[in-house]
């Protein structure tokens, strides 16, 4: 259809999202389908009864208007939330958000204008690409390995596009798509080109406490105490329910009055039933053993996962293999090597089972032999199933 109407020109830049847009479309299908396509927690794993209880004891009476900073009540859950898993902060640095892209919308709007140089990691976060497209940025994708970002190849990337970065978007733990987590001694190598490039770091790390195994990394905040360059954007979706929409905003205090000035012009507040709902949870030690219950399963079903892709695949797929978090990225070779993970999702969705293709995590369309698998949401039988479904769809159009 063409329009007469007068668009701004950043509406050239605006992407959409392929996991998002994943959503309704597996709403409308009627036959039953796997989904490892959106990365949520299982309906079986959200405190559905608990937090039902709380919203009836305590909404009554939460429905003006709220401080745009956040309730005072939530602001002080979230640090003493923080300061139980190692990675404290304070009161003055939290600004509630609607959400975890609310957080990574502002950062851009703080730091983007059209033209501006942001390097992501190859692959990364489809919203993260097209939030930074909206502002017009000129998206650099930097290599990742086993180990994430590709830390050490930046300077030679930056010389080659002729421009510094104003922004290293980073998703340092349990990286979405692949898994990976960025060791410490890159994350201190990232904080030293940021501060020779004059960059910030937006620092998206949603699943980060949702760690099964291993020692946690250092934070950018514990590496660099007081750095004003690390711009940190947190959320609840995945640690307790995504249909919440509440997150927060970890930064700098002197950025406090722009942050709040640009969440104004997108919202007021957060909604403030459900900033009391999240505080009220967390107050009474629901969070502590929601997450101790969770996170365990989350490792059985990551292991399912991997095991059942492992004996189904042999050598024509190889998963990664994340200490925490969501997902596994999986990657197609030997005979299935040629294999279009865009081209093939509507025959995976016929045959009754969603994931992400690879292309959606690139700017560029990249990693077609690619694909983003969500382990958290189903139980391992139908994990089982899910994959026995998959490899049909990709068997079936193997040449």
């Amino acid at each position: 259809m063409t329009h007469t109407l007068p668009f701004a020109r950043r509406t050239d830049q605006f992407v959409g999202s392929v996991i998002d847009s994943s959503t309704s479309l597996l709403a409308s299908q009627t036959h039953d389908i796997v989904k490892f396509a959106m990365g949520a927690p299982g309906e079986d794993l959200i405190p559905v009864e608990q937090l039902d209880a709380i919203a009836g004891r305590y909404a009554q009476g939460r429905f003006d208007y709220g401080e745009t900073a956040g309730e005072p009540k939530l602001i002080e859950q979230i640090v003493d939330l923080t300061q139980q898993h190692g990675a404290p902060t304070d009161d003055d640095r939290v600004i509630v958000s609607t959400g975890a892209m609310q957080g990574l919308d502002i950062a851009f709007k703080l730091f983007v204008d059209p033209g501006d140089l942001v390097i992501v990691e190859g692959p990364t976060y489809t919203n993260g690409i097209a939030t930074a497209l909206s502002y017009g940025a000129r998206v650099l994708e930097a290599p990742t390995d086993a180990q994430g970002l590709v830390v050490d190849a930046l300077p030679d990337l930056v010389k080659f596009a002729g421009q510094k970065p104003k922004v290293i978007y980073c998703i340092p733990n349990f990286q979405n798509p692949t898994g990976t987590t960025l060791p410490g001694d890159r994350r201190r190598r990232l904080l030293e080109l940021a501060d020779e490039w004059n960059a910030v770091i937006v620092d998206d790390d949603p699943y980060g406490i949702l760690r099964f195994e291993g020692e946690p990394e250092p934070t950018f905040h514990q590496l660099h105490p007081g750095n004003e360059r690390i711009f940190s954007v947190r959320t609840f979706s995945k640690l307790l329910a995504p249909g919440l929409r509440v997150g927060w905003i970890d930064a700098d205090p002197s950025l406090k009055p722009l942050i709040i000035a640009a969440k104004q012009a997108m919202d007021t507040c957060t909604p403030v039933p459900t900033q009391h709902l999240v505080a009220d949870f967390i107050a009474e030690g629901h969070l502590q053993s929601h997450l101790d219950r969770v996170v365990p399963l989350y490792r059985e079903r990551r292991d399912r996962m991997r095991d059942v892709l492992a004996s189904t695949f042999g050598d024509d797929a190889v998963a990664t293999n994340p200490s925490g978090g969501f997902f596994l990225w999986l990657t197609l070779q030997g005979e299935l090597a040629s294999r279009d993970s865009s081209a093939l999702m509507p025959d995976a969705i016929r045959d009754g089972v969603a994931y992400i293709p690879g292309p959606a995590f690139s700017s560029r369309g990249d990693f077609r032999n690619q694909l983003r698998l969500c382990f958290a949401t189903n139980e391992p039988a139908r994990i089982n199933e899910g994959v026995a479904r998959l490899a049909g769809t990709l068997y079936a159009t193997a040449q």
